[in-house]
Order: C-alpha cells, then sequence, then structure tokens
C-alpha cells in the first residue's frame, strides 16, 4: 500500500501483483456468493457497488508499485458478469505478465520454454493461461536466487 501517509511498497525486495479483470472479478463474486454463500443477485451487486471507491482509490493504485503484474485475462464472452453461467477457465484465458523493469529478464528463454507465449510490448509477455504457475516458476525462481545471493554476501559483510 503507497499513500501520501503509508508506504509499505518501500519494505519488499520483490512486489508481485495479481490485477483483477474488472468482469472476470465480479463473475467470481457473484458465482461464489450466489452458489456457495446462498446470497441473492441483487445483494451482492450492492456489495460490489459499495466497494468500488475503495478499488478505485486503493486497490488499482497499489499495482504501479509492483515489479512485477499477472494479470488472467478471459477470451470468452465476459462483457455481462451478472448472467455468466460459470467461471471461465485458465484454458479460456490468457496470462499477461508485466515487468516495471524488464532488465535482465531472459525473455528468449521464457518464450521458449512456454509454449504459444508472446511479447505484446517490450515489457510484458502473454502466455496461455494454464501455463501461468509454469510462467511464476521460471520467472521468480531466478528472482529468488538472487535476493539469497544478495543476502548471503551482505551478511558476509557485516
Amino acid at each position: 500500500m503507497h499513500t501520501a501517509d503509508v508506504d509499505i511498497a518501500r519494505y519488499p525486495d520483490l512486489l508481485i501483483g495479481v490485477v483483477p479483470v474488472i468482469n472476470l472479478e465480479w463473475i467470481q463474486k457473484l458465482y461464489r456468493d450466489k452458489h456457495v454463500r446462498g446470497y441473492s443477485a441483487e445483494a451482492v451487486t450492492d456489495t460490489i457497488l459499495r466497494r468500488m471507491p475503495d478499488y478505485v482509490h486503493y486497490i488499482v493504485p497499489q499495482f504501479q508499485h509492483t515489479h512485477v503484474n499477472f494479470q488472467r485475462v478471459p477470451v470468452v464472452d465476459t462483457s455481462n458478469p451478472f448472467i455468466a453461467r460459470d467461471i471461465p477457465s485458465a484454458d479460456e484465458s490468457i496470462c499477461v505478465i508485466r515487468f516495471a523493469n524488464p532488465k535482465g529478464i531472459d525473455f528468449p528463454y521464457l518464450l521458449n520454454m512456454i509454449n504459444d507465449s508472446w511479447m505484446s510490448r517490450a515489457n510484458t509477455i502473454v502466455v496461455p493461461g494454464g501455463k501461468m504457475e509454469l510462467a511464476m516458476q521460471l520467472i521468480f525462481t531466478p528472482f529468488i536466487w538472487r535476493m539469497l545471493e544478495r543476502r548471503k554476501r551482505a551478511l558476509g559483510a557485516l
């Protein structure tokens, strides 16, 4: 969280954003709240509307401070989340992965290791939704090794 008074984002070594696609989020919430919790569509809609200012003012701004953002984007029609019968599956989605600083990211390696992936921008790779977990492993393993190596060097310097 980052506001004029609070800057929690300055402490972690690695900030990961899981970015909501709003209609997908609403479909998931409507499905869960209606089928699991027994709420009416109207009650869920009221909750969504009541939370919208917090979403706009607190959730969305966080993603500008993350090092890597993952955004699952359905490739099926989600135009009206209030009539959706089911939640789009991972295989009915793509995953957009944006790096705040792409320096040191081995994009050719990632593209080679993740079938059907492509670059949409110089700092963004798109992978099939079902390959998101693999992408996370391939991306974060080097990040974690580098953090551990920095820690080891820092402790050795003490």
